[in-house]
């Protein structure tokens, strides 16, 4: 009896099977429907036809047009802005709470002594309160009216806006609230997301106003709290009303500009994005100009 070795495996890689172009160590019978290229299992992507490789499907992915809001914002899958927003006028006012003083540090201030006879102030560079101001605030109400505000508003706001315009609205609202307040009570010391909070209030009202919806509601609520703002002492009527401007200018630009697009549906929201960016600098430019005035005017 004689015994035999079995005949060794071929090497010839010719007589190997095809292999993944992503994966060259993985054999596979699988091709791309588009490219024809072979994939693992890894690299496929159920299509109606067959399957797609991962570089295919990112290509088309790219000629796709994103889904926009009315006015030109992505869609949003959550009011993610208005979240961060309310998490961090919470955590600014716990913070309030170990430390008070952060009222002082961050509160819009002109110019004027805090306690322990320190000066600050935006005269001296503390630019940072325009915009920091609008975190913290004074008491269990004033912080409870402005986030349910913010909650309300807000969400419906970031949808129908998208995340980016929504923010800008919101900054912009609260910066110019705290820069009517340097120009008109440079002395006095104001906290508060009141600002921003107006300036929801007004661009809500244009909105509403341009997709035509019942607006009354809404417009007598913000006229029984600009009674409020007059009627009750101690309320910054400087950030209402520059909150209320700022919110009013800045959703006319979203919502009425441009009037009119020529071209694909790509182009017309490439320039629409493009002009409302522009106009958002140019409004943020004008507060500047208006600060540098103050400051000329006071310093």
């Amino acid at each position: 009896m004689t015994s035999e070795s079995p005949p060794p495996e071929s090497t010839d890689p010719a007589q190997a099977g095809p292999t993944c172009f992503r994966h060259p160590d993985r054999e596979t019978y699988v091709r791309c429907t588009r490219c024809e290229r072979p994939i693992c299992p890894d690299c496929m992507r159920t299509a109606s036809v067959g399957f797609h490789c991962v570089d295919c499907v990112a290509e088309g992915n790219r000629t796709v047009r994103q889904a926009r809001t009315v006015f030109g914002g992505r869609l949003t899958q959550a009011p993610y802005a208005t979240w961060t927003l309310l998490g961090l006028i919470a955590v600014c006012f716990l913070a309030q709470q170990v430390r008070p003083e952060l009222t002082y540090d961050f509160g819009m201030l002109g110019l004027g002594l805090l306690p322990g006879d320190v000066l600050g102030g935006v005269l001296i560079g503390e630019w940072y309160r325009f915009l920091t101001s609008a975190f913290f605030h004074v008491g269990w109400w004033h912080l409870l009216f402005n986030g349910f505000a913010l909650y309300v508003i807000g969400p419906n706001l970031e949808r129908a806006l998208g995340h980016a315009r929504y923010v800008a609205l919101w900054v912009l609202s609260a910066v110019s609230g705290s820069v009517l307040g340097f120009l008109a009570t440079p002395y006095e010391l104001s906290v508060g997301a009141s600002g921003a909070i107006f300036g929801l209030f007004g661009a809500a009202l244009v909105i509403g106003r341009r997709l035509g919806l019942d607006t009354k509601f809404l417009l007598g609520l913000v006229g029984l709290n600009l009674v409020i703002t007059f009627v009750v002492s101690g309320i910054s009527w400087t950030a209402h009303i520059g909150g209320l401007v700022g919110g009013v200018v800045l959703a006319l630009v979203y919502a009425y500009l441009p009037r009119a697009g020529h071209g694909g549906a790509t182009k017309r929201s490439r320039s629409r994005a493009g002009i409302h960016a522009a106009l958002t600098g140019g409004y943020a430019a004008l507060l500047l100009g208006l600060v540098v005035a103050g400051m000329s005017l006071y310093g």
